[in-house]
C-alpha cells in the first residue's frame, strides 16, 4: 500500500511545482524579502496567499470514511482539479516581468525541496494505511504553507547567498582596481536616472569607449553583474546606474564603484514609503555626492529645490544646469516640444557658447536629463559639435515614453514610470498630440500616506488632456477616479478593468482614425488586484 500512497502525491507534486515558481516570482520581485518586502507582501495579499482552491484541503478529514482505494482516488483526483484550475488562473494573468531562473532561484528550489523532503521522509517511513487521512490532510497543510516555506527556504539559504555575494563583489572589486585610467560615473535619483545613464552614455560614445550598466541594473546585485559579465577591459568610461529603497544603499553602492564624477536627476517621492520622507530621500541621493573625492564633478538640478537647498559634505566641483537660472553653469532656453521630438538651446557659463541641441525623446523631464550629460560630457573634454551629434543618436528607451504602432493607434508606452512628476510628464506628452487621446493606468503605487493625493491629482491633469480614459483595478485607481470627478469629467468615458489585457481590445473599439494611447505606469505582478 505504501508504493500506491506515493505514487498518489504525483498530482500534488505537479501543483507544488506551479505554486512554488509563483512564490518564487513573488519573492524574487521583492527584493528576496530585503526589508521584510516579501514577507510584507504576504501579509498585505492574504486573500491571494491563503483563500485558494487547495485550502479545501481541510475536507480531507472526510476520507477517514473512505477505503484506502476510494481516498487515493479523491486525493489524486483533488489535486488534478487543483492543479488544472492554478495553471489556467496563471494563464490569464498578466507577467509584466516574468520570474527570471537565476542561480540564485535554482539554490532555492533545491533548500525548498530539501524541506519538503524533510517533512514528508517520516511519514513514508513509518506509513499505516489507517492513518492515511490524516497524511493527506498533513500533506494538503504543508502545501497550502507553500509561500511561507519559500521564505523559509530563503532564510535558510542567507550564509549562502552572503558568501556568494562576497566572492562575486570581490571579483568585480578586482576588475575595476585592474582598470587604472577608467573614469567612473554614479548617476542616480528619484527619477530619470536610466534615462540619463542612457543619454550619457551614447553622448560619451562619440569619442569615448563608453559603458553604461544595462536596463535598469541599478542594485548591488546588477552593479556586480554588470562588471564581471558585460564590462569589456577596453572601456575608458564606465556609467553606474544607482537605485535605492531606503537610506544607505547609494552610500554602499558609492563606496563600492568610487566614482570620481555623479549626476544627480531630480529628487521626488518616488519610494516614500520605504524611505520615510522626502527629508530621506534627499540625505539618501546625496549620499553620491557626498562620497565624491576633493576633486570630483558633480551635476545637479538648480531648478530642484531639494538639491539647492542641501548643504554639501564633499568639496567637489559642482555644475549647475537650469531652465529658469541664467547663472547657472548650462543654461537651458527655447524648448520647443512636439510629437516627434525636442529641440532647445544651451549656453555654456564657462565659454558663454550658445548652441541648440535636437533629440527624437519626448518631455520636459527628458531635457534635464539630457542636459545634466551634456554638462559633465563637455566637462570631459567633448566638443560641441561632438555633443550634438551625441543627443541627436540618444534612443528611446524601452517602457520610457516610447512610441509604438498598433494598427492605426500610436501607443506612447511609459510602462516603467510610477512617479508623480514622471506621470504628469507623460500626459503633457500626450496633450502634445494630434488626435483622439486615451489612457491606460492603474495608478502609482509606493508613495506612503501622499499616495491618494498624488494619484488624485494625477487623475485631475487626466481630465484636462484625456477623451477616454482606462483605469485597470477599482481599488488601485479610486484616487484617480475621485480626481476625475472633482474635474467633472464625463463618466460615460471612464472605463474600469482588473487586466490590463482586457484594455487593448476596448482601446481598438474607442479608437479613431488618428488615435494616441498612453500606456501609464504598469505595475509589477505583486500590486495585480
Amino acid at each position: 500500500m505504501k508504493i500506491y500512497f506515493i505514487i498518489s502525491l504525483i498530482p500534488c507534486l505537479y501543483y507544488l511545482i506551479f505554486k512554488s515558481k509563483k512564490a518564487m516570482h513573488m519573492l524574487q520581485q521583492n527584493w528576496y524579502n530585503d526589508g521584510n518586502r516579501y514577507f510584507k507582501w504576504v501579509i498585505d495579499n492574504e486573500r491571494k496567499v491563503f483563500i485558494t482552491y487547495d485550502l479545501l484541503f481541510i475536507l480531507f478529514a472526510l476520507l477517514k470514511f473512505f477505503k484506502f482505494n476510494i481516498s487515493a482516488a479523491i486525493f489524486i483526483f483533488f489535486y488534478l482539479c487543483v492543479y488544472y484550475l492554478y495553471k489556467n488562473s496563471i494563464k490569464k494573468e498578466q507577467s509584466k516581468k516574468p520570474l527570471v531562473i537565476t542561480a540564485r532561484i535554482k539554490r532555492l528550489y533545491f533548500t525548498l525541496l530539501v524541506l519538503y523532503v524533510i517533512s514528508i521522509i517520516p511519514i513514508v517511513i513509518g506509513f499505516e494505511s489507517s492513518f492515511l487521512y490524516i497524511y493527506y490532510i498533513y500533506i494538503g497543510f504543508i502545501i497550502w504553507l507553500n509561500y511561507l516555506f519559500v521564505m523559509l527556504a530563503n532564510i535558510i539559504n542567507k550564509p549562502i547567498e552572503k558568501l556568494v555575494f562576497i566572492y562575486y563583489k570581490r571579483k568585480a572589486q578586482k576588475k575595476l582596481n585592474s582598470m587604472i585610467n577608467l573614469k567612473r560615473i554614479g548617476i542616480t535619483g528619484s527619477y530619470g536616472k536610466t534615462s540619463t545613464k542612457n543619454a550619457l552614455n551614447d553622448i560619451l560614445n562619440v569619442k569615448y569607449n563608453s559603458f553604461a550598466t544595462p536596463k535598469s541594473f541599478n542594485t548591488m546585485y546588477g552593479l556586480m553583474n554588470a562588471i564581471n559579465n558585460y564590462m569589456d577591459k577596453f572601456n575608458d568610461i564606465f556609467i553606474a546606474e544607482m537605485g535605492a529603497f531606503k537610506m544607505g544603499e547609494i552610500k554602499e553602492k558609492a563606496n563600492f564603484i568610487k566614482p570620481k564624477y555623479a549626476i544627480l536627476t531630480t529628487i521626488g517621492t518616488a519610494h516614500l514609503e520605504s524611505f520615510g520622507s522626502v527629508e530621506n530621500i534627499q540625505k539618501g541621493k546625496f549620499e553620491l555626492i557626498d562620497s565624491l573625492p576633493d576633486d570630483g564633478v558633480a551635476v545637479l538640478n538648480m531648478d530642484d529645490p531639494y538639491q539647492v537647498n542641501y548643504k554639501l559634505k564633499s568639496k567637489c566641483k559642482v555644475l549647475w544646469v537650469s531652465m529658469n537660472n541664467k547663472d547657472a553653469d548650462l543654461y537651458v532656453s527655447n524648448i520647443k516640444l512636439s510629437n516627434s521630438g525636442t529641440k532647445f538651446t544651451c549656453v555654456f557659463k564657462s565659454t558663454k557658447e550658445k548652441a541648440e541641441f535636437e533629440t527624437k525623446l519626448l518631455g520636459n523631464a527628458n531635457v534635464y536629463n539630457i542636459c545634466e550629460s551634456i554638462a559633465l560630457a563637455y566637462e570631459l573634454g567633448l566638443s560641441v559639435e561632438q555633443i550634438k551629434t551625441g543627443v541627436k543618436k540618444i534612443a528611446t528607451i524601452e517602457h520610457r515614453l516610447e512610441l509604438k504602432k498598433l494598427g492605426d493607434i500610436t501607443i506612447i508606452d511609459d510602462a516603467y514610470n510610477s512617479n508623480p512628476v514622471g506621470s504628469k510628464m507623460a500626459v503633457d506628452v500626450l496633450g502634445l498630440m494630434d488626435g483622439k487621446k486615451i489612457i491606460v493606468t492603474p495608478g502609482m503605487i509606493e508613495l506612503g500616506d501622499k499616495q491618494y493625493e498624488y494619484n488624485m491629482e494625477f487623475g485631475r491633469q487626466i481630465a484636462k488632456v484625456c477623451d477616454e480614459v482606462i483605469l485597470v483595478g477599482k481599488e488601485q485607481t479610486k484616487p484617480i477616479y475621485d480626481g476625475l470627478k472633482k474635474e467633472k469629467y464625463n463618466e460615460k468615458n471612464i472605463y474600469i478593468l482588473n487586466d490590463v489585457k482586457e484594455a487593448f481590445p476596448l482601446m481598438k473599439k474607442l479608437s479613431d482614425k488618428k488615435t494616441y494611447v498612453l500606456l501609464e505606469n504598469d505595475l509589477p505582478d505583486i500590486f495585480n488586484e
